[in-house]
């Protein structure tokens, strides 16, 4: 059985590579709704004694920097949760609130404030939690509180430098930022009082009116570190016995709760670190401690255990903070990527007729990317899940649910999968946003009045059809503005188009069709034109008397400044990607830049292509600056694919079938296949670093074509023009023509220019 079990997992983890060689997973990720009216998605779900009523779960994002410093929900995170409460979900979750402060301590910030909500130890929190509850339940949405021991060996070790304390997990682990940094073992006396904590957090939850407590028992968070053998190597003591820690837990909060409240409890059904790493967990030191990871039948077994405490529900999925792009699965990843896991778990329960102590089955919850209408529905209508779970798609359109009961669902917002908003920001030290959402995390300060009409009418120009330029026009011409949008190429969408190239892509591609489709909604509606192949000047535009101009003109992508760097054969990857018939004749390709474009080039060229692929970066690491998740997925599945990767390399000249480059061999330079460890934010000091030392020798490349993506500078020119020969009243700079590479400061640009004007 547990061979069998192996086998479903690593055939799971290999195919996630080349997924969308399967034409019906590609089919998948479609938005389409073939399958109207979704019957299965809205009927109702008994879950202990809470009636949920349609089988939509809002996941957990982190509600990082949401809160008062104090941890007392404010505006901001009752307006969140309330926008999705209003766009139809049946449950809605919190993102993780610790329940150990003073024992975890990197979940306290420097002064007892935190960046995390709070539950615990003042009543001056509690009235933030009741008001969101009470929000919740006006739209018919019930509220369930996820709950978590700490943060452990997964936490920020800032908590070293700032409180002179070494982070905490099961036994003596390292780190997972800064490795060298050691997790002391939690005491015993601490991980009862975490318990005792967790009975009490969950009494004042229902006394809140909160409808359910949920456990944060996957990737790898302290919970999971004391309840899998990955982590958790005690050999004495009562938590000795991986499986007690959680037990005790949810007994503990039943105890509190009653027997009628209901429990819910996320875990991975594997952490699945061998199968993404093979003999690298014998061989690299962070990974080696590793190595004897909970089995899926083990996990199985503590899932029953589970429900016998007192758990009525869970979701699953798979993955840590080590393989970060399993539990955190970037646009990459397939549609539906996890309902095998769901499938596994549901047919444990069945044949071993688990129920919980109300007498009702387990439902299960499927999670991973679940946004497609008919893929939801149809996994429901296959019993692969009891529910579906999203958290990204509810980010993405607050308005998901409604817009699918009602059939709309080409009017529905796309998820990108690029976690530019959701979880970059929070690690770079902002809160949860969307890239494709202007509105979301932000909805204390948008509720919706600024897009209103308009008082008085204004005649605009948007130079450029992008992203920022159509989404600025979209909405101005929806406040009543006459608008005209120019575009030089033939469609909307700017750098999306070939962005969205790859197969991988494919979230994009559905963006992209959200657009197309909003545009023509808003001709048909409202006063906006579009003139494709129409490049404009100053002259053009003072001429059109505009009030207001908007440009939004987009990047000048670079040269490196390498010798024979205008020969025939040197190429922009952003016009291959365009048109993909220019390397028909090329075997070896050369890559210049290693960052999303560079890498998400590489990818389609050897994965859907079958080139041979080489990328050359100035830089100590690969795609610096991209989300870990996303880094991870390509750079772990260039490797199994063969690319070599050249860091701290340069392009010194480009000859006919060949390319010359300048490589540091110093054996301190970082290992740019490490997807185990994250890159560190530029402004946390890493005191372990070691200087890279130069050590550099010259290689020749075989390259019957070299493809340059050694990024871009503002394409601002037409601004500056403009504002220089005050062309209108009024004169807007957004999107890439401003900063370059950030959909998200884009798209949120152009909705507040458009609102203002």
């Amino acid at each position: 059985m547990a061979n069998k079990y192996q086998e479903r997992m690593k055939a799971v983890v290999e195919k996630f590579g080349t997924w969308y060689e399967d034409k019906k997973l590609l089919d998948d990720g479609v938005m389409t709704s073939r399958l109207y009216p979704y019957t299965s998605i809205f009927s109702p779900l008994q879950v202990n004694s809470v009636k949920i009523k349609n089988r939509l779960v809002m996941g957990p994002m982190g509600n990082i920097s949401m809160a008062e410093e104090t941890g007392r929900p404010n505006t901001k995170m009752i307006q969140y949760f309330t926008e999705r409460a209003k766009g139809g979900v049946g449950l809605i979750t919190s993102g993780l609130v610790p329940i150990s402060h003073g024992i975890d301590p990197t979940v306290t910030e420097k002064g007892g404030l935190s960046y995390f909500p709070r539950i615990d130890a003042s009543r001056t929190r509690f009235a933030g939690w009741r008001d969101i509850a009470e929000r919740c339940h006006g739209y018919g949405a019930k509220f369930f509180i996820q709950l978590t021991p700490g943060l452990g060996r997964v936490g920020s070790p800032e908590c070293l430098v700032n409180k002179f304390k070494l982070p905490v997990s099961a036994s003596w682990n390292p780190n997972f930022y800064l490795p060298a940094i050691p997790c002391r073992p939690l005491s015993g006396r601490m991980a009862w009082k975490i318990i005792k904590n967790a009975g009490q957090a969950s009494s004042d939850a229902k006394a809140l009116l909160i409808d359910g407590v949920y456990l944060h028992g996957h990737e790898g968070y302290l919970l999971e570190q004391m309840t899998n053998t990955a982590f958790n190597r005690r050999t004495f003591g009562a938590f000795a016995d991986w499986q007690r820690f959680g037990i005790e837990l949810i007994k503990e909060i039943r105890r509190r709760v009653g027997k009628a409240y209901p429990i819910m409890y996320r875990i991975d059904l594997s952490l699945a670190l061998n199968e993404t790493y093979g003999e690298r967990m014998n061989t690299v030191k962070t990974l080696r401690k590793f190595k004897n990871e909970r089995t899926v039948e083990q996990t199985l077994e503590y899932m029953a255990n589970l429900v016998r405490a007192g758990v009525d529900i869970f979701d699953v999925d798979l993955g840590c903070y080590d393989n970060w792009w399993l539990p955190h699965p970037p646009g990459f990843m397939p549609p539906g990527c996890y309902l095998e896991m769901s499938r596994i778990v549901k047919e444990y329960f069945e044949e071993n007729k688990i129920r919980t102590n109300a007498g009702m089955d387990v439902p299960v919850v499927a999670v991973g990317k679940l946004g497609y209408p008919d893929l939801a529905e149809q996994a429901l209508r296959d019993n692969q899940c009891d529910m579906v779970m999203l958290a990204r798609p509810l980010l993405a359109d607050a308005q998901w649910p409604n817009k699918v009961y009602a059939g709309r669902v080409e009017k529905i917002c796309p998820c990108i999968g690029d976690q530019e908003g959701c979880i970059n920001e929070f690690v770079d030290g902002g809160h949860p946003q969307c890239t494709v959402n202007p509105r979301t995390g932000h909805e204390d300060i948008y509720d919706g009045s600024e897009l209103s009409v308009s008082v008085k009418i204004k005649s605009i120009a948007v130079v450029g059809g992008g992203p920022a330029g159509a989404n600025a026009a979209m909405i101005a011409a929806h406040r009543g503005h006459k608008v005209t949008l120019f575009e030089k190429r033939e469609e909307i969408g700017g750098m999306l188009i070939p962005g969205s190239r790859p197969a991988i892509k494919f979230d994009i591609h559905n963006y992209r069709a959200y657009m197309k489709t909003m545009l023509a909604e808003t001709m048909n509606n409202r006063s906006l034109s579009v003139e494709y192949g129409r490049e404009v000047d100053v002259s053009f535009l003072r001429a059109g008397h505009y009030n207001a101009v908007i440009c939004a003109t987009g990047t000048v992508q670079k040269r490196p400044p390498a010798k024979n760097i205008d020969a025939p054969h040197v190429v922009l990857a952003v016009d291959l990607l365009r048109d993909p018939s220019m390397i028909d004749a090329a075997e070896n390709i050369v890559i210049v830049g290693g960052g999303s474009v560079g890498c998400e080039t590489a990818y389609f060229l050897v994965h859907e292509k079958k080139k041979n692929v080489k990328i050359v970066e100035m830089l100590p690491e690969i795609m610096k600056g991209v989300c870990t998740s996303n880094r991870g997925f390509l750079i772990h599945y260039l490797e199994k694919m063969g690319v070599e990767l050249l860091n701290c390399s340069m392009l010194k000249e480009v000859g006919d079938r060949h390319v010359l480059v300048e490589q540091n061999v110093s054996k301190t330079v970082p290992d740019p296949y490490n997807t185990w460890t994250p890159i560190v934010p530029e402004n946390i000091e890493n005191p372990f670093a070691g200087k890279i030392k130069e050590e550099f020798q010259s290689r020749t490349l075989q390259a019957d074509l070299v493809v340059l993506s050694a990024g871009a500078r503002p394409g601002d020119e037409l601004y500056y023009a403009c504002q220089a020969a005050n062309v209108a009243p009024e004169l807007y700079n957004i999107g890439d023509s401003f900063a370059c590479g950030r959909l998200l400061e884009a798209v949120r640009a152009a909705y507040q220019v458009a609102t203002v004007i």
